[in-house]
């Protein structure tokens, strides 16, 4: 009757605490919305990121929904779903910068997270020589959007989800987003390998959430359109 969600709690907008402590997100409500299709109750579960498979192995969890992107060596240890969002790595800039491709970026200062996944991507695309010299590294992306503001930064790389969710709160001051990206990243939930009728349930009722509009509600609301892949 349980349908035990692992989660890493601080990764906002995905799954993280509110002000009151209460878990809210977009995987909370989409994850929330599949498991009243399946007709069974969401236990939201904290867990140590880097322990999630083991998490799994024990039975302490049954499923990782937590904007966890899909790599060949989670393929080999998990059953996946199907893909569900594509959170590229995006390019975000002040208003009035023009940044019509990789290139370009060598004439702007460009900024991103220290040890994030966007560094991580952009670190191995072959343009990133002509420009890593106007890189600066900052702890946070709230630190970097200050610093668009004051203009000391002209543009931000940025995984999507984060990069829309931020945007969402700004108003009239919000970025633009580049026409160009680094790339694809796709997210799915982790299921134990052998749990495959479980992955086939979660599945159709994922499909039927997104088909039916009920998934878009929940994009809008966190990202202010739809970034949900339809089944």
């Amino acid at each position: 009757g349980e349908l035990v969600i692992g989660l890493d709690a601080t990764f906002a907008p995905m799954g993280f605490k509110d002000e009151a402590g209460n878990i809210v997100g977009v995987d909370i409500e989409l994850a929330t919305a599949v498991c009243e299709k399946l007709g069974v109750k969401a236990v939201f579960q904290p867990i140590s990121w880097d322990a999630k498979e083991m998490e799994l192995e024990t039975k302490r969890i049954d499923c990782i929904w937590n904007g966890m992107s899909i790599t060949d060596e989670r393929k080999e240890k998990m059953e996946l779903s199907n893909p569900y969002l594509n959170n590229k790595i995006i390019v975000m800039t002040n208003q009035g910068v023009n940044v019509a491709s990789k290139e370009d970026l060598k004439n702007y200062n460009v900024a991103t997270q220290a040890k994030s996944s966007a560094l991580e991507v952009i670190e191995n695309d072959p343009s990133y020589d002509s420009f890593k010299d106007k890189v600066t590294l900052y702890p946070t992306y709230d630190e970097i959007i200050l610093d668009m503001k004051t203009g000391r930064i002209d543009v931000m790389i940025v995984d999507q989800v984060l990069g829309k969710y931020k945007n969402s709160k700004l108003g009239d001051e919000a970025l633009e987003v580049a026409g160009f990206d680094f790339g694809d990243d796709m997210y799915a939930i982790g299921f134990r390998k052998g749990d495959v009728k479980l992955v086939e349930a979660v599945n159709e009722a994922l499909a039927e959430v997104i088909d039916s509009g009920e998934g878009e509600e929940i994009s809008t609301k966190w990202f202010g359109e739809n970034m949900f892949i339809k089944g």
